[in-house]
């Protein structure tokens, strides 16, 4: 069957990495790349790192509101679905990307596959809650990475059969398969904690150092809040307790910094490394060698959670949940006393196997074949 499969950033390239191959054996996949992520070093660098293949449409659409963006991604997408002749639409994640992609093929009436289906920070405030909830409610089969997703699912009515739908409705199939970013972390991670190429160029040391993200709109497009951010990174720095840190600058983060007049602050701040955004290998040699994480990005929360470092999120909420449950990740907001309680605790001495043994690309091809057989799916081959 033809698989029409839609990406458009950092955490999507990655987890399309995990998936393509495997779905290729069996499939045929058309890729289309949205261009939300254009940046080089957001998009051409995961293609060529992690062995994902070129994309077949690039639609080189960026910038712009949420709003705005995913109507141009629509219109764009939707003669595409059609002209694929695909049998469904597969989408990763909670972007821009993953909902415009999701609408087109639902209004085309093909299947919707959504990767990572489930997740709640329960925070309408954030675009990405909106459009991952919007994405579950038309999908048609939704993988989800925790048995806490499925649990969101149901409690939502979605995989349940509504005694009201008629005789031809199908209900949604539900299925828990891990998280892909698991089977990538795995394969990576035991490179990247031996790795020092990335630590000697920045001078730090294992360790000795934090490493910091932001791009969320609630804290870096919204003014009071990026000024307090960069406040709070250069005290920290200062404080000389937790070593450098250590910060890859998201293109939207640089731009905002710059229409506040903040960024020669950062860069100009004593134990603050600020650099351009990194490739996958060259960041998680930083994640998996820091004292700590600090973010706002739901993908690092995982990504120093099965690296073994604890994490400190930069938000009141987070669709992680099982992170924080397990005292690997704190939610400190931009509350400098929360974040310095967080420092000067110990990791648990555990850490379950919160999402999967590394194997997820593989149920999420089951799935979708025993899906495929029991819709009775056609689509071009």
């Amino acid at each position: 069957m033809r698989i029409l499969t839609v990406v458009g950033n950092r955490p999507q390239f990655i987890k399309a990495a995990a998936v393509s191959g495997r779905l290729r054996e069996r499939h045929d996949e058309v890729l289309v790349h949205t261009g939300q992520h254009h940046d080089d070093a957001l998009s051409a660098v995961f293609f060529s790192e992690l062995g994902l293949a070129e994309p077949d449409r690039q639609l080189s659409i960026a910038g712009g509101s949420n709003t705005s963006q995913t109507a141009r991604m629509l219109s764009a997408l939707e003669p595409i679905v059609a002209e694929s002749d695909a049998g469904a639409v597969l989408v990763y994640g909670d972007t821009n990307s993953t909902l415009a992609g999701a609408l087109a093929a639902a209004g085309a009436r093909r299947p919707v596959i959504h990767v990572e289906a489930g997740m709640r920070s329960f925070d309408r405030a954030m675009p990405e809650e909106l459009n991952r909830v919007l994405v579950d409610h038309v999908a048609d089969l939704l993988l989800c990475p925790s048995h806490s997703a499925a649990a969101n699912l149901a409690a939502e009515g979605i995989g349940v059969r509504q005694p009201s739908a008629g005789a031809e409705a199908k209900t949604p199939q539900v299925s828990v398969v891990g998280d892909v970013m698991v089977d990538v972390a795995m394969q990576w991670q035991p490179r990247a904690a031996a790795s020092g190429a990335t630590l000697d160029a920045l001078g730090v040391r294992p360790g000795g150092f934090l490493v910091l993200t932001a791009h969320r709109a609630g804290n870096v497009d919204v003014p009071e809040r990026l000024a307090t951010l960069v406040a709070l990174t250069t005290a920290l720095a200062a404080d000389g307790s937790y070593g450098p840190i250590v910060l890859p600058l998201h293109p939207r983060t640089r731009k905002r910094l710059d229409e506040a007049g903040l960024r020669s602050t950062l860069e100009g701040a004593a134990g603050v490394h600020v650099t351009e955004p990194l490739s996958y290998a060259a960041f998680s040699a930083l994640v998996c060698q820091a004292r700590a994480v600090l973010t706002d990005s739901g993908g690092v929360q995982k990504e120093a959670y099965l690296a073994g470092v604890p994490c400190l999120t930069l938000r009141d909420t987070t669709e992680w949940v099982e992170t924080v449950q397990t005292g690997w990740n704190t939610l400190v907001d931009l509350d400098r006393d929360a974040i310095a309680a967080a420092l000067g605790g110990k990791p648990p001495a555990e850490r379950p196997p919160l999402y999967g043994d590394g194997h997820a690309a593989e149920r999420c091809v089951e799935a979708i074949d025993t899906f495929v057989a029991e819709r009775g799916i056609a689509g071009s081959q």
